[in-house]
Parts: structure tokens; sequence; C-alpha cells
């Protein structure tokens, strides 16, 4: 990784876009850090003291790097980009205007992305909402004596909301802006960076609770489930594809064979990452009213990572969304029409609807282990450091090394590097070819 890198800093265009994308980045862990109009700081560093990475809060500040515990500009992140995504690929099956629209290439696309950029802005509004709301009531923090705004009046309030949803909305530009002209896929890189900047604050917590013994098997587990990981994300079934020959005009064209590439892992990190979203939605809607028999009925299952209730959901959540968005990006009927357009057909399968269903229950097969990877992922090193009995019940561990961040982490950053690979392949056949 780091000689793809260093050949990277050496070729000038590539040396441009990342120096670009670390800017980016720069802008945005400074808009992480720089409090909302109104906010009493200290008042809100006590009380983040106070709440620790126990339940939601953990949760939280992983998902925001600490930004929305802090209250800053930026305390909404990716979350409502992420939600609003996840709406459109649930509406996608529903509503066949926008099956449509994802069928017709680029203009579709576009239009469903501006759809999205709507939806965001609205969450945004109603997520930041919410959270002042909580802080002027006092239950942002409930077990918190501290008033962390100044005041409570309604035109701070409105500047809270309006400067909140508008770091969203910059938030989503950045993103975009690193896609374009920067390396990598820009919301998965900002999601990336908020995860990596609460690990340095979480590996010091274990090493001062748990002390240098603990802290050094922690690592040492958090590295085999890192390589475990790589492994089974380059991992893939090669189904043989051959091109017959065909005459056209007075040329012979086919005669080719390939592979179709299906990873085990197909979806990639987005189940973890739509469960995570939807086990949070709860949690914080328990906050608006603790007191009543469901509120407290979910933060009794839901707050700990190791309560079965949270572990069959995760779980099931995992799978569900494994198979649906892989049903949504991975058409078999369309693989073999485009196939048999063009002279193509796989061994010992005949064209049309026999490679359709050929397709789909290699598929199937393919999907299952992925999904069961993904969640034994995301449960197995929650499990494992629950052995270890920390003092905060494993909150920490879960946090730190649950399947949310280390696949995050180590998905993005295979990602970013395979990119900047084809992009540094590219520029040397070019050089060879002249």
């Amino acid at each position: 990784m780091l000689r793809v890198f260093a050949q990277a800093f050496r070729t000038p265009d590539l040396r441009q876009k990342l120096l670009f994308t670390l800017g980016i980045i720069a802008i945005f862990r400074v808009g992480s850090v720089l409090p909302t109009p109104g906010v009493d700081v200290p008042a809100v560093r006590t009380c983040v003291d106070l709440a620790g990475n126990e339940g939601i809060y953990g949760m939280l500040n992983l998902f925001s790097g600490g930004a929305m515990l802090q209250l800053a500009v930026f305390a909404l992140g990716i979350i409502p980009y992420i939600t609003a995504s996840i709406i459109l690929q649930l509406l996608t099956v529903v509503i066949p205007r926008i099956e449509a629209l994802r069928k017709e290439g680029a203009s579709g696309q576009a239009q469903i992305t501006q759809y999205t950029r709507y939806l965001t802005i609205g969450l945004a509004l109603l997520q930041a909402t919410t959270i002042v709301t909580l802080a002027r009531r006092g239950q942002f923090f409930p077990n918190c004596p501290e008033e962390v705004l100044q005041d409570d009046s309604l035109t701070t309030a409105a500047i809270m909301i309006i400067v909140m949803t508008a770091g969203t909305g910059l938030v989503m530009w950045l993103g975009e802006l690193i896609t374009d002209r920067g390396v990598g896929n820009g919301m998965s890189l900002l999601i990336f960076t908020q995860i990596v900047a609460s690990v340095p604050s979480m590996f010091w917590s274990i090493q001062t609770s748990r002390g240098w013994g603990v802290f050094g098997l922690v690592v040492v587990v958090a590295l085999i489930v890192v390589a475990l990981i790589v492994f089974v994300e380059q991992a893939q079934r090669r189904i043989p594809v051959q091109y017959a020959k065909r005459m056209v005009g007075r040329r012979m064209y086919g005669g080719s064979a390939t592979y179709i590439p299906l990873k085990i892992n197909q979806a990639g990190v987005i189940p973890v990452i739509f469960a995570s979203s939807l086990l949070y939605i709860p949690l914080l809607a328990a906050q608006f009213n603790a007191t009543s028999s469901w509120a407290l009925w979910i933060q009794d299952n839901f707050t700990r990572g190791t309560h079965p209730a949270y572990i069959a959901a995760y779980f099931l959540l995992i799978v569900g969304f494994a198979f649906f968005y892989v049903s949504i990006t991975f058409n078999p009927k369309d693989i073999s029409d485009n196939m048999k357009r063009y002279g193509g057909f796989v061994p010992g399968i005949r064209a049309g609807r026999a490679t359709e269903e050929y397709l789909a229950y290699v598929l199937n097969r393919i999907t299952s282990a992925g999904a069961i990877y993904l969640a034994l992922v995301a449960l197995l090193p929650l499990l494992a450091f629950n052995v270890l009995n920390p003092s905060d019940g494993g909150q920490t561990f879960n946090n730190m090394f649950g399947g949310t961040s280390i696949l995050i982490m180590v998905g993005v950053g295979l990602q970013t590097v395979q990119q900047i690979e084809s992009q540094l392949q590219q520029r040397n056949y070019e050089g060879f070819l002249r």
C-alpha cells in the first residue's frame, strides 16, 4: 500500500488529486471540531467525558468522529446522506419510476442523485431539529447537570438548526468533490475519516483502563481480523464466458474467452452501514421519551452490544441488506441478455433463461456465504472482546473493533488503493504506447 502511494505521489496529476483529497479531508475535520454558535463548549466537554462510550453515545461518537456529541458544525456528518441512500434504495423496488431511472444509465443516475440530495437536506433539517430540541430540554446528555447551550431562546435554536443543516449540505458537496476531482469515493472516504478519527482515543482508553497486556492482545486480534477481511474481500468466483465467432461484413469477430467475476462479498460494506444506521434510529427515538415502556425496553436490549436481542437484530439486518443490495446491483437477467446479444455463453449452459437461472443460483450461494461472513465479522470481535470482561462492558471494544469500523476501514482502504493502482497502470500503458 505504501509503495502504491509513493508511486502515486511521483505522478504529477495523481499527486494533485491526492493532495486535493487530503485538503478536503482536512476541511472536513476542522468542521467536525468547530462548535455550532450558541454551544457552551466547556459544558459539552464535561458532558462528553461523563457519557463516555456507553450505549448510543459510543455509536454516535463512532459515526460522527466525535462531532455530534460536541454539537459541531458538521455534527450530523454523513448520517443523513446514508439514511437518504437507504430510503432511495428501498424505493427503487417499490416505485417503478425510480427503477426506470436506474436503468436509464448516466442520466437516470444523475436524477436519482438529485433526489438523494434533496432528501438528505430534508433529513438533516429533521435531525438537526431533533438534536437541538433534546439539547434545549436537557435530554441530549440526561445524566449531565451542565447546560450545553448558552441560552435556550428560539433564535439560538433556529441558528443552530440552520448551521447544522448547512453543514450537512457542505459535507455532501465535499464528498462529491472528492469523487469528481480526487481519488476514491468521496462519501466512503468521509465515513472512513470519521471512524479513523476516533481510533487513537479508543486505543488510549483501552491502555489506561486495562493495561499494556490487554492492549497488546487487542492489537494482535485486530491485526488477525484485518488480515482475514483482506483475504476474503479479494476472493471471487469466476464464471467462464466464451463468445462465438461471427462474421460481420468481411470481418470475423468473437472467439474470445473471458469470465464474470463474482466477489464473495458482493455487497461490500453497505449492509453493515445500513444495519448500524437502522439500529441507531430506535436508540435516538428512545431519547425523546425515556420513561415510556417501549423506550425502557430499547434501552435494556439495544444499548449493550452483548445482549441477545441486539445480536439477533444486527445479524438479521446485515444478512437481509446483503441479499437486498446484491439483488438491485446485479441482475442475472440483464447479464444473460447482454451475453446472448453478443454471442456469449457459459460453457455447458444454454444461452437465455438457462444462463439466467444458473447465474441466479451461483449468485444466491455466494451471497449466502458473503452475508454470513459480514455478520460474523460484525459480531465475532464483539463476542471475543466481551470475554475480556472490560470495565465498560465491552462497549469501547465493540465500537472500535466491531464489524462496522473494521469493515469500513479495510473496505474503503482497499477500494482506494485499487483505484490508485488502476490509474497508475493506465498511465504506464499510455507511456509504453507512446
